[in-house]
């Protein structure tokens, strides 16, 4: 178990039982701008809510500045390719979906889901088609969202995909959260860790007095333990429901759980003394530009359902609106730094929490270096002869025509 202890100049340091400190005791002193930082591509992304992809339909989506379209076959199977057509450039999102293929919407060249070109309809008889289509993307439909793989293809069959038991779970119910937020994803996950930035929802929580009761870290993850104490005041009535004070869960204080895993965040809330927690958090930030200063954030809010019957469905556009003023004011927070960090052009932070600064040292050393250039490529990960350029390559030569 990690203790919480106060360090000689008087902040507050995490170390484990074992004798491990945190990651901060490896840094070196001069650090790359973590707002420089790309998220690592070899990871499974949602890139969209299921329920936008219909089928025989076709829907624009964005990793780091590479335009992907999803379109869903006549077979209910979905499918991802690069979102431009091989002739003209146009992007096939433009495009109509006839049985498992995508037809430009210009020139009608078709492709299949894995990229290649199917048929091109004036092409003279005899002629050959061009060798190589568009790439195609590994993709999974889980938890409702449309996963795609943007890195290395051969690593997607060996990558895990998040596991959420509860999401599937009956005796939970699970509401999405889909939005675009201005800011590095980074900013998400500070925020959601550190959380003595609770007076930001004064008007939602009422009075909130955070105590960190200890945190671990290692290469891939940091994890934090809070026990939420509720110092009066008037709060949204979403907030208590969600505790499970509503459905006469009493007024105990909550222990808050927040977890960076890479490149995922979860967050659970335990009310103390108590064996399971009232709520389960999942979320993922999305970078959707170049530079990665804007990201897409999903969220899945698995809520355990109370032992009155149709409680929780009454309850919910409470929890609903209480989610929606809470994300509503992080991000406005998120978005202020990252304007900040535009108008300096470096981080001017001076951060204090040695938990934050371990979770800058997971996001730093796991990500990699932002590449603008590459966006004159189109799929940023197959240019200037990479490796992955090389395996999609191979992929093609080899797939049937």
């Amino acid at each position: 178990m990690t203790k919480a202890q106060p360090a000689s100049d008087g902040t507050i340091s995490a170390r484990s039982a074992g004798g491990q400190g945190h990651l901060g005791a490896f840094r070196s002193g001069a650090t790359a701008d973590l707002r420089r930082t790309g998220i690592h591509p070899n990871f499974w992304y949602p890139v969209a809510v299921s329920g936008s992809v219909p089928k025989n339909k076709t829907c624009a989506a964005v990793f780091a500045g590479e335009r992907i379209v999803l379109y869903r076959g006549a077979s209910g199977t979905v499918f991802a390719l690069e979102d431009r057509c091989a002739h003209r450039q146009v992007p096939l999102s433009m495009g109509v979906v006839e049985g498992e293929t995508l037809r430009c919407c210009y020139h009608a060249w078709a492709y299949r889901g894995n990229g290649r070109i199917s048929q091109i309809p004036y092409l003279p008889k005899g002629a050959e088609r061009p060798p190589r289509g568009v790439r195609s993307y590994p993709v999974r439909e889980m938890y409702g969202l449309v996963f795609v793989f943007p890195g290395d293809p051969e690593k997607a069959a060996t990558t895990p995909l998040p596991e959420l038991p509860q999401y599937a779970s009956a005796k939970h119910k699970t509401m999405t959260f889909s939005r675009t937020v201005q800011c590095h994803y980074s900013f998400m996950h500070e925020n959601l860790l550190d959380m003595n930035h609770q007076f930001l929802h004064r008007g939602v929580l009422g009075k909130i007095h955070p105590k960190l009761l200890g945190y671990d870290t290692g290469p891939e993850f940091v994890e934090a333990r809070y026990l939420f104490v509720s110092g009066g005041g008037k709060k949204d009535r979403g907030a208590g429901l969600l505790s499970g004070e509503g459905f006469g869960g009493g007024d105990s204080p909550d222990v808050i759980t927040v977890r960076t895993q890479y490149p995922y965040q979860t967050l659970q809330a335990v009310p103390e003394n108590a064996e399971l927690p009232a709520f389960s958090l999942w979320a993922a930030y999305v970078p959707k530009d170049v530079e990665q200063r804007t990201h897409h954030a999903f969220g899945l809010l698995m809520i355990a359902k109370p032992p009155i019957p149709g409680a929780l469905h009454l309850a919910w556009p409470f929890i609903r609106r209480f989610t929606e003023r809470v994300f509503a004011e992080d991000r406005m927070a998120v978005e202020a730094e990252q304007r900040a960090w535009d108008e300096q052009g470096e981080d001017w932070n001076q951060e204090v929490f040695p938990l934050i600064l371990d979770v800058r040292d997971v996001l730093r050393t796991n990500g990699v270096p932002i590449r603008p250039e590459s966006a004159l490529c189109g799929a940023a990960a197959l240019c200037d002869g990479s490796p992955l350029a090389a395996a999609a390559s191979h992929t093609e030569t080899n797939q049937p025509g």
